[in-house]
């Protein structure tokens, strides 16, 4: 079996908005990558092994006092480097060029003009001498340093792209990560495989065998236990490592009454009866509504679902005595957000629940088989291990479940109400073929009445709101443009076959100013 790991790119932050999609582009031209602070020391830069090395964007100025660098001896690595908008300006000032404010800032759409043979790191990628890219930036290179070429400009930056192709140096302007950049893709795939020789081992199937082997020579005979949700995380590193060990594994399903309509037996079905998984089923309905009674404040609500959660799994967990790691289903991002937010290297972050580590009463060691995988990754593995493609492909649901997507207190008539109004939405998006084309959808509950009128009796009923956003990397999200005649069906069956509905309303706001979920 090949090491994916033997080929890997670093990718060192400035704190750029943009760098997990970086990451990403990297991992879709199948080669492993991480990141890392830009303030890494050398000496963890040079046992890393990488087979190149990224330089991120970042938000502040290269010339300012206290500006962000990294030790200067990472250009004298001898491996190829591409820096990306602020990674090209200390690339720049490193070699000896000047970088000053620009007269004019750049943000958004621009047409990126070939001067000259495009060099290595652009082949392919122009048309007619043109392509557009996106732009984010206050600063540019006044002064090419010595040594290095100009490849490509913009009316407003005529220096958008440099190389020196003697020393595998490439620096870009624009931000090719960005979807807004459409061949944006091609120029890290370039970078990755042709400049720095990666062939591209970081596939599915050869994750799926990695993983395999790493988890059966960490657990060896012993037993695990995980904590099954329903969820594309959850699920996928349950049937990950039931493959690796078998019967060593037993899951356990808490349903907290706050999940989809038939979540619960959809999970049984899929884990216990075709997949053969040790699947514990708790029903904690009551205790969860009991706790969340009176409560309206969003975050409260997130903590007491989360803290009974953890009680319930310890409470299940001693009746399995043997057992001696606990498996979750942490993933990639988790991973980096929680890294920034104890480094400070990365603003508006948060910090993930599966990676604080284990409290101090827990013996378990922690077993986490996704934690090098991006979501997109997660998803392939799933279907790689045969994982119906409605379970893998799902929309993403929140950890508290509907505890967040009802406003306000929380109460079984709510849930069961949003649970059939968002179940017959979810069934209309599928049988309409706008489910795939959507990122995320769902319905939420209004604690509101309003007047309407069935038949010739008045009524005074609840509010359901709709939601579908597009987006790519859910940093950002635009409303899904639904069609009339589709809201207007939709509107119309939850009307008539939800009792306790009489008005339907949808959510046309984008991410930002508002949040993709409503708490």
């Amino acid at each position: 079996m090949a090491d994916i790991h033997s080929e890997r790119i670093l990718i060192l932050d400035f704190g750029s908005q943009y760098t997990q999609l970086i990451a990403r582009r990297v991992r879709e031209a199948h080669v492993y990558c991480e990141l890392h602070p830009f303030d890494m020391e050398l000496e963890a830069i040079r046992g890393f092994n990488a087979s190149g090395i990224i330089l991120s964007g970042g938000p502040t100025s290269v010339y300012e006092q206290g500006a962000p660098t990294i030790e200067e001896a990472v250009f004298e690595l001898g491996l190829p480097v591409l820096g990306i908008c602020y990674g090209m300006q200390l690339m720049s000032r490193h070699f000896g060029g000047e970088v000053v404010p620009a007269g004019k800032r750049e943000f958004g759409h621009a047409d990126l003009v070939a001067l000259g043979a495009p060099g290595p790191l652009f082949d392919g990628f122009f048309t007619d001498r043109k392509s557009p890219v996106w732009m984010s930036h206050g600063d540019h290179v006044a002064r090419v340093p010595s040594g290095f070429d100009v490849v490509a400009a913009t009316d407003n930056a005529p220096v958008c792209a440099i190389q020196n192709v003697e020393r595998n140096l490439y620096g870009v302007q624009f931000h090719p990560e960005v979807n807004h950049t459409p061949r944006g893709e091609l120029l890290i795939d370039t970078f990755v495989r042709k400049i720095c020789g990666c062939s591209g081992l970081w596939t599915p199937g050869q994750i799926v065998e990695d993983a395999i082997a790493r988890i059966r020579e960490q657990v060896g005979a012993e037993e695990v236990i995980l904590g099954l949700s329903g969820g594309v995380d959850s699920s996928v590193a349950a049937a990950l490592i039931h493959r690796a060990i078998g019967d060593q594994l037993t899951c356990v399903f808490v349903d907290n009454g706050l999940l989809r309509l038939g979540e619960g037996d959809q999970v049984m079905a899929t884990f216990a009866e075709n997949l053969g998984v040790k699947v514990i089923r708790v029903d904690a309905e009551e205790r969860f509504l009991g706790k969340l009674a009176g409560e309206t404040d969003p975050e409260k609500k997130r903590k007491i679902i989360g803290n009974l959660f953890v009680d319930i799994f310890e409470e299940e967990s001693k009746h399995l005595a043997n057992a001696q790691w606990l498996a979750q289903g942490t993933i990639y991002p988790d991973v980096i957000e929680s890294a920034g937010a104890k480094t400070g290297k990365a603003q508006n972050i948060k910090s993930h629940h599966n990676v604080g580590g284990l409290p101090d009463y827990m013996t378990l060691k922690l077993l986490e088989p996704l934690r090098e995988m991006f979501k997109d990754e997660v998803r392939a593995v799933g279907e790689e291990l045969g994982l119906p493609h409605l379970m893998v492909w799902r929309h993403p649901f929140p950890g508290p479940g509907l505890g967040v997507r009802i406003l306000g207190e929380v109460k079984k008539e709510y849930c069961d109400i949003l649970r059939q109004a968002d179940a017959i939405y979810i069934e209309e998006l599928y049988s309409s073929g706008h489910y795939d084309k959507i990122s995320q959808a769902f319905a939420v509950f209004l604690p509101v009445k309003s007047v309407g009128v069935m038949g010739d009796g008045r009524t005074y009923e609840y509010v359901v709101a709709l939601r579908a956003v597009e987006t790519k990397d859910f940093m950002t999200a635009g409303w899904y443009p639904m069609p009339y005649e589709d809201l207007a069906r939709i509107s119309s069956r939850i009307i008539n076959e939800v009792k306790g509905i009489n008005r339907v309303t949808y959510d046309i706001s984008s991410k930002p100013p508002a949040t993709i979920e409503w708490e």
